[in-house]
């Protein structure tokens, strides 16, 4: 036991080196400590400058004897206290202390041999505390730097690329000087994602944006301005069995959101290739086969009640919603920096403020849309609603040939599958994405809606499961084949005409 007189003690030709063996990467000095007391004999504390035990067990000493030594009106002290003999240090502390007191007790004399030890020892140790300094203070750098970058994700994620900007230029110049980028999104096992995203910069050159997500621990985001970001990071992806990497398409830095939706859908395809990556297709979207003109009247009739609201209000709770529709309430209040609770209160303003009724899927793809159409426009300001555009329904811009076409052609798909998943899909939409209910609308069980409709993921080429943008198209595309009724939107108008829900 550490203290006593006949614990066996290192020869003097092996205690230097068993002491230099302690100074190696990430040693603590607890260790050390303890060492010492089994090759002095002797109870062994270490303090800072206020008296707090920093290792060892605390030693009945003089407080004002410790006090002085750790001030530097001593350098060191012996003592007899009845039976016992006491020894004190000066040990040198990082700051913003300014030393503390290496103590040590036994009933024997310190000879020299113990002295030397004691000596060497403090100068071990006085290294060891700079070295965890040091570190902490990297860490502390590394955790700071980490912050910032999450700081200007989530000022793209909210369409404020001019404070994004600001805040970058100080650490990365230049990396967002260009005004579109891709995101790509790569996914690791557990315990995995710091040594990946160290990866990922050392990868990219810090000519990107490197985040750890704050929604999905196993994601490491990455926003690349630069085209070569993405062939450097499939080099990666090569040397790391068990990683995967799914991209968008080229976005403005504005519409940041809607790419990191693309790169997490493509995640999800990559899972299923062979090369274990995906770039979001650009295929056709349903926004692109509106008549634009009707589609931006009717956005701005729907989006009409946040006008009067002050312009970074409106932005805030137009991307909230837009995030919040794409995800979890918890994952974008992650994304975003709030509590979900925030998340909450701003979708439900704007669902007050719109009449709509979020918890219906239908009217989240419509409010989708919108908000879609929304953020591809060049400007932020309310649009203009011209002559005779409150005329504009969304049962008219959904009843277009081109529209209609696609939605026939992407649903058709699914008709060749003898379990009839196109019939539980609907029913499962119909359902707000509810088995339970779905099932008990078909009669069958819960469980074979959810394998029917992730069976139909792989048809349609779509992420059916989880909210976000694939999902919304799936609806749109019923909506417009008018296998569902069409919501009515705003809700201020009557009820639009639409073919009833079928089970």
């Amino acid at each position: 036991m550490a203290g006593r007189d006949d614990a066996p003690r290192p020869t003097d030709a092996a205690w230097a080196e068993q002491l230099l063996d302690h100074l190696r990467p990430s040693a603590d000095v607890g260790p050390v400590v303890d060492w010492l007391a089994a090759a002095t004999g002797a109870a062994v504390c270490l303090y800072d400058d206020t008296g707090t035990v920093l290792a060892g067990t605390a030693l009945p000493l003089e407080r004002r004897l410790l006090a002085d030594i750790a001030a530097g009106r001593l350098a060191s002290a012996a003592a007899q206290d009845g039976g016992r003999h006491v020894r004190l240090v000066r040990v040198a502390l990082p700051p913003p202390a300014s030393a503390g007191v290496l103590a040590l007790a036994r009933t024997a004399p310190f000879d020299r041999r113990a002295s030397d030890v004691v000596t060497r020892t403090a100068t071990v140790l006085e290294v060891l505390l700079r070295a965890q300094e040091t570190a902490a203070a990297g860490h502390r750098l590394e955790r700071a730097t980490a912050d910032l970058r999450m700081a200007v994700l989530q000022l793209l994620m909210v369409e404020d690329v001019v404070a994004a900007r600001r805040v970058a230029a100080g650490f990365w110049p230049g990396l967002l000087d260009t005004d579109t980028a891709c995101v790509y999104v790569m996914e690791t096992g557990p315990g995995d994602r710091d040594r990946l995203a160290e990866e990922c910069r050392t990868a990219t050159g810090e000519r990107a944006l490197v985040v750890r997500c704050p929604a999905v621990d196993a994601h490491v985001i990455v926003v690349a301005p630069h085209d070569a970001a993405g062939a450097r990071l499939r080099a990666l992806l090569r040397r790391r069995p068990g990683t995967y990497l799914g991209g968008s398409a080229r976005q403005g830095l504005a519409r940041t959101a809607t790419a990191y939706g693309q790169a997490v859908s493509a995640l999800a395809v990559a899972r299923f290739r062979p090369g274990r990556a995906a770039v979001h297709a650009e295929r056709t979207h349903p926004e692109r086969l509106v008549d634009p003109a009707a589609l931006r009247a009717w956005t701005a009739r729907l989006l009409r009640p946040l006008d009067t609201l002050a312009h970074h209000t409106r932005a805030e709770l137009l991307a909230t919603t837009r995030l919040g529709l794409e995800f979890t309430a918890i994952s974008a209040a992650k994304v975003l920096g709030v509590s979900r609770n925030t998340v909450r209160a701003r979708m439900d303003r704007v669902e007050g403020l719109l009449h709509a009724d979020f918890s219906d899927l239908t009217v989240r793809a419509a409010v989708h849309l919108a908000l879609t159409a929304h953020m591809a426009r060049t400007d932020d300001a309310p649009a203009l609603i011209a002559d005779g555009a409150d005329a504009a329904r969304l049962g008219d811009l959904l009843a277009g040939p081109a529209l209609r076409t696609w939605a026939h052609d992407l649903l058709g798909r699914l008709d060749g599958d003898a379990r009839d998943l196109r019939r539980t899909l609907r029913a499962w939409i119909a359902a707000d994405g509810n088995a339970e209910r779905a099932a008990g609308r078909l009669g069958v069980h819960a469980q074979t809606v959810r394998d029917h409709v992730r069976g139909a993921e792989p048809v349609l080429e779509r992420q059916l499961l989880a909210s976000g943008s694939d999902l919304y198209e799936v609806v749109l595309a019923h909506l417009a084949a008018r296998d569902l009724a069409v919501p009515a939107l705003p809700r201020t108008q009557p009820d639009l005409p639409g073919a009833p829900v079928h089970g």
